[in-house]
């Protein structure tokens, strides 16, 4: 059986799904494809051409490799194809997007036919996926007296690469898809579970929102040829929950246009709009692809006649429509003015600019972001090579600076890890910042999809300015299915050989870790004033300032240590009281969503950070509240931490990477000891006060500032999806947050949930503790519920087995998870007992593992969602309450919600995960730059 013959047999099962046949990565399948091109009377020669041309994927892959000397040899008159002249076979080198395409350039216009080296040369010129090799390669010939090196270089220079592509659209006509009402997560457009099927672009595009949905959107587009389809999530604000380069990828798929007709189910450019705007970290996916993200504000509150808003019987603003985008709606984007206005009558119904910024038209205008990224960096080396001023091409990133006002924590990270910034320039939110990135994390769902934008832009080995990169096995912990299997150790190979530290050995000698992604970056963030990018949203550190990103945006930090962002504005949160001895600080993180909706009536903390002014609370902790900021819909979260509890929160980061040395898991590099060297420097510099804690100056300017009274928070309090509420828009939000007491002790629980990156080793211990309370009061303990319960990293279990806790958990369980024989198959039904399972996201993720449809799941989790942890039955809507463990746990031994007397009760005597707001701020030392 030949590599052909498989692919033929490939193509015929895809056939009967419905799908084309599968992009081809394999440079030994190609060679297979050539052979037969080279042979003029091979019967499969025809279609040989056909995958060759059309259906071979570019960048770094081996496929791309074997292709790109294939043409070369073309170009060279090596080899004969009458349908590949030199002309499409240097057009096809175009499209290949750089490595091994970008070496054969190289070659051709460093070579000695000048009619090629010519040829060669204005392809290269619009070519900006190149690498240090390649840039050498022309700074070396240039020093040479290369004619045609110098060329090239002043192309460079000048930005030809961009200059010479053409503007966008003045005018953009859309037709409106309502893709439902509310807010929107990234589940409708991409689905956690069909995680498995991401990086297969065209199979994974058919779970976008519904078959139904898809066969309206292609109606839509045979109704208005010319017009580009826009999605949008009506009275709601678009992809929130996640960044989810996977939603925005359908949505392109099925709405866009085509990046390449070299590259199959590849599509740029999707429109995406919200009544309430794009989340934020989706928004800058968006941008990725080169799409357009607009705010449609086309419902407002109803205000009497003294300008306040009129509350209807729930107290909630009453809104009106301004002007309707119902399904089938044709609006007009006016690219210039940046108005979007009616088809029919022309009139203006909202300003977009804040879709069009300088910063976004290139990206429209270069298919993307990255592409602005490559280029600006290419320019910068052709003019120090050249020895001239590059050409101003770019917009100007926008600075902006207030004299003499301080700095908030978020502004003084991004100046001091900013690049390309004069160094007396003080930039504060608003502000567009080119920034070092320190830490990277990659997880196991999106992971594929990084690893394909690595090898799409080229690159081959991590960016050496990285301090610490990490590759998850979490998303895909729960269930080692032949879809794991296929995808997750390919994914550790790959990302190990790029220089990350993986869950997963390639070569087996270290026992494989499910750890949660997130609980891993923040042990081994290192430094308070340090950035993290992550594969996911909730990448919230407690050390820093960490944005959760899409896949492409990860791929980006790793190849080029570097991110792009504008400089968000601050929330600035303290806490003032005491906080009771029966609750558990995940109340607090509750209240402070509830407290912060009183106080300011709208949501303050969307797009914003959140600089939450924790003090005396450790990392584990502490991240209980940066983590659930993602749900806040807050762009990112700051912990503002006394000087004690950080050398505390660095000293127990230190011994978690020490126990990750000690199992085998540092690279050649030495990456997981120079973070422990790292940290201890930081100790230093806090211990010696040359460098105390961040801490904001005392006149930083905050949007919004919240002030949390913990002495109002009387009873635990429960995030609830309220699934029945008239308001389509008010359900599955964080927002609705209600005491225990709200149930009346009566509202039926089907499973309890204690896992996930929201719980660290004192929630464990919780469960241990009230295990033995209530076997203590009323013997043994009986659950009414299932209880599943999954520690967020193997360190934790560890330490858990030697304080004695993990005895007290085995006793009561009736499963534990062996890592010697995980689970092949999904939990489908549930008995009343307790289970313990691997470490990693489990239900949560909700990509393997779902409580039964239409079941009301209490769980310590962060998501809610509609269909994420639970689905709907037939007759019933699936509800995923949030609660602390305490809650948790006794709803699922009581099968219902408590009474506060038995939640009391419960809890006296357990070590709950308590919270005292510092004595003094912090002393915040002025910024260094006044």
């Amino acid at each position: 059986m030949s590599l052909y013959t498989d692919y033929l047999n490939e193509i015929e099962t895809r056939k009967e799904q419905g799908l084309n046949p599968k992009p081809i990565d394999d440079g030994a399948l190609v060679e297979e494809l050539i052979a037969q091109i080279r042979d003029t009377g091979n019967a499969h020669r025809d279609d040989s051409l056909n995958y060759l041309i059309y259906n071979t994927l570019p960048g770094t892959t081996s496929a791309a490799g074997v292709k790109a000397k294939f043409l070369k040899e073309i170009i060279l008159g090596q080899a004969e194809v009458p349908e590949i002249s030199t002309g499409f076979a240097f057009e096809l080198l175009s499209h290949m997007k750089g490595g091994p395409s970008v070496e054969v350039l190289l070659d051709l216009a460093l070579g000695e036919d000048a009619a090629v080296a010519e040829q060669a040369a204005e392809v290269l010129k619009t070519q900006v996926f190149l690498y240090e090799a390649d840039t050498d390669r022309l700074k070396q010939a240039y020093a040479a007296g290369n004619g045609i090196a110098k060329d090239i270089l002043e192309s460079y220079a000048q930005a030809e690469f961009f200059t010479k592509l053409p503007d966008i659209d003045e005018k953009i006509d859309v037709v409106t898809y309502v893709a439902a009402e509310g807010d929107i997560s990234t589940d409708l457009l991409s689905p956690g579970n069909q995680a498995h099927s991401r990086s297969d672009r065209e199979l994974h595009g058919k779970c976008l929102i519904s078959e139904k949905a898809q066969q309206e959107i292609e109606a839509l587009k045979l109704q208005h040829p010319g017009k580009r389809v826009m999605l949008v999530a009506e009275k709601g604000t678009m992809g929130v929950g996640s960044s989810r380069m996977s939603g925005v990828n359908n949505v392109a798929l099925w709405t866009g246009k085509k990046a390449s007709p070299y590259v199959p189910f590849v599509n740029i450019a999707p429109v995406v709009a919200g009544t309430n705007g794009i989340s934020p970290i989706f928004l800058t996916t968006v941008g990725v692809t080169g799409g357009i993200g607009l705010d449609l504000k086309n419902w407002v509150k109803k205000t009497d006649s003294d300008g306040n808003p009129i509350l209807n019987n729930d107290g909630n603003p009453i809104l009106e429509q301004k002007y309707s985008v119902e399904t089938g709606t044709v609006l007009s984007i006016n690219t210039k003015t940046k108005k979007l206005c009616s088809a029919e009558t022309g009139e203006e119904l909202a300003d977009v600019s804040s879709a069009f910024t300088p910063q976004k038209v290139e990206f429209m205008k270069a298919g993307g972001s990255y592409a602005i990224v490559f280029g600006k960096k290419l320019q910068s080396f052709a003019a120090e090579t050249l020895g001239v001023e590059p050409a101003q091409v770019f917009a100007p990133s926008k600075v902006v600076s207030h004299e003499g006002q301080g700095l908030t924590a978020v502004e003084k990270i991004f100046n001091k890890n900013a690049v390309g910034v004069a160094g007396d320039t003080v930039l504060h939110a608003g502000s567009d910042a080119r920034v070092k990135v320190n830490i990277v994390g990659s997880q196991d769902t999106t992971g594929l999809m990084t690893a394909q934008e690595l090898e799409s832009m080229a690159a081959t080995v991590i960016s050496p300015t990285v301090d610490g990169a990490y590759q998850s096995g979490c998303h895909t912990a729960s269930v080692w299915d032949l879809k794991a299997q296929a995808n997750i150790p390919k994914l550790m190979k790959f990302m190990n050989k790029f220089g990350l530290i993986t869950a997963r050995d390639p070569k087996g000698v270290y026992h494989s870790m499910t750890d949660v992604i997130h609980k891993v970056l923040n042990d081994i963030t290192v430094d308070d004033w340090d950035i993290t990018i992550g594969g996911d949203s909730h990448t919230r550190m407690s050390k820093g300032v960490a944005f959760g990103a899409d896949s492409g945006t990860v791929a980006l930090a790793l190849a080029t240590g570097e991110a792009t962002m504008p400089i968000p504005e601050s929330v600035k949160v303290t806490f003032k009281g005491r906080m009771k001895d029966h609750m558990d600080f995940r109340d607090v993180v509750h209240a402070t969503q509830a407290q912060m909706l009183q106080q300011h009536g709208d949501n303050v903390f969307q797009g914003r950070v959140i600089e939450v002014h924790i003090g005396t609370l450790l990392a584990d902790q502490a991240f209980t509240f940066t983590d659930w900021t993602a749900e806040m819909k807050a762009k990112a979260s700051i912990c503002i931490s006394n000087d004690d509890t950080l050398v505390g929160s660095l000293e127990l980061a230190k011994s978690r990477i020490q126990v990750m040395i000690d199992k085998g898991m540092d690279n050649e590099a030495g990456t997981l000891q120079g973070l422990i060297d790292k940290a201890d420097k930081r100790i230093a510099e806090i211990k010696s006060g040359e460098n105390p804690a961040l801490a904001p100056d005392g006149n930083a300017k905050y949007f919004a500032e919240v002030v949390v009274d913990l002495d109002a928070i009387d009873e635990p309090m429960i995030a609830d999806p309220d699934v029945n509420n008239a308001d389509v828009s008010k359900r599955y939000t964080h927002d609705t947050i209600r005491p225990v007491s709200y149930y009346g002790g009566d509202k039926k629980v089907d499973l309890g949930f204690v896992g996930s990156c929201m719980v660290h080793k004192g929630d464990m211990k919780i469960v241990a503790q009230m295990l033995k309370n209530l076997e203590k009061k009323s013997g043994k303990v009986a659950f009414n519920a299932p209880l599943v319960v999954a520690a967020p990293t193997y360190n934790i279990i560890d330490e858990l087995k030697e304080e004695g806790d993990w005895e007290i958990l085995q006793r009561y369980s009736g499963f534990e998870f062996d890592d010697l024989m995980p689970k092949s198959k999904a939990r489908t039904e549930y008995e009343n007992i307790l289970y313990l399972e691997r470490p990693g996201c489990n239900l949560c993720m909700g990509n393997q593992e779902k409580a039964a449809k239409g079941d009301t799941v209490l769980a310590t989790s962060t998501r809610l969602f509609q269909g994420r942890v639970v689905e709907d039955s037939a007759d019933k809507k699936g509800e995923s309450l949030l609660a602390s463990t305490p809650v948790v746990v006794l709803s699922a031994i009581l099968g219902r919600t408590p009474s506060m007397d038995e939640y009391k009760s419960a809890v006296e005597g357990i070590d709950l995960t308590k919270f005292a707001p510092p004595l003094e701020k912090p002393a915040g030392a002025r910024s260094v730059h006044f």
